[in-house]
Order: structure tokens, then sequence, then C-alpha cells
């Protein structure tokens, strides 16, 4: 992208979504961790993302955060832990698990680079993950 005085501003925004059911254990490699998007050729920042279980009974798992710029190598750049629940007839619903980016601190990211998530415990319905990706 050109040089320039003026602001810029993301030019297209995109809704992410990866669902991960296999355990991922190893930190630096692409095993068992799912594609969650691609940025954009002028780089981007990641404004949201968010995440919730598929299923009624779950154990607790961590939820982790990648970033990579060749799809094999991979970097994590954060986790959380998502608490174990039961869903009862009684039960408000389920818990959404946020990495706590907003529009005021989003995650930059270079151009090109992927966007990958895994969990920590395999479940079988897997972990649903969402995300608001803004490229320039």
């Amino acid at each position: 992208m050109p040089k320039t005085f003026e602001a810029p501003f993301a030019q297209n925004k995109k809704t992410l979504r990866a669902v991960c059911t296999a355990a991922k254990t190893t930190y630096a490699d692409n095993a068992n961790a799912v594609l969650l998007g691609t940025v954009g050729s002028e780089g981007g920042l990641l404004r949201r993302l968010t995440a919730i279980a598929r299923a009624a009974n779950i154990s607790a798992t961590q939820l982790q955060l990648y970033r990579s710029s060749d799809g094999v190598t991979l970097h994590l750049c954060d986790a959380i832990t998502y608490a174990s629940y039961s869903v009862t007839a009684t039960s408000t619903g389920f818990p959404k698990a946020d990495f706590g980016l907003t529009f005021a601190e989003p995650l930059g990211f270079e151009p090109n680079e992927q966007i990958w998530v895994g969990i920590g415990v395999a479940l079988a319905a897997g972990i649903a993950f969402t995300g608001d990706l803004e490229n320039f």
C-alpha cells in the first residue's frame, strides 16, 4: 500500500467461522489446528473473536489463537479457558468465551497472514469460533 497521510480505514469486513473437534497439544505446528481465515493483501485487524460449545455437556478446555505466515509454522498468540458445564432444562443457555478483542484494542495482522484456532481437549461436537476481521 502506498504511503499516505490519510488515516487508513478498513476496506471490507469478513466474518470468520471455524469448528475445532480434535485436541491440539503442540503449539508450533498446524497439527489439529483449524484455519479461521486469511488476512487480505494489505493487512488487517481482528476486532472480535468468540467461541461457543456445540454440545450440552463438555469438559473444560483451552481455546487457542495462532497466527502464521506460511500455514505450516504456527505462533501461539493467545489462549483462554472455556469452563466445563452441563446444560439442563433450566439452564439459560451455552456460555460464550470472548478473547477480549475490541474496536479500540484489536489484534493486527500482516498482509496475507493466516489466523488459526485450536482446542486443548478433544470434543466430538466441537467448539465453534466466530471472528470479525477488517482488511485494509
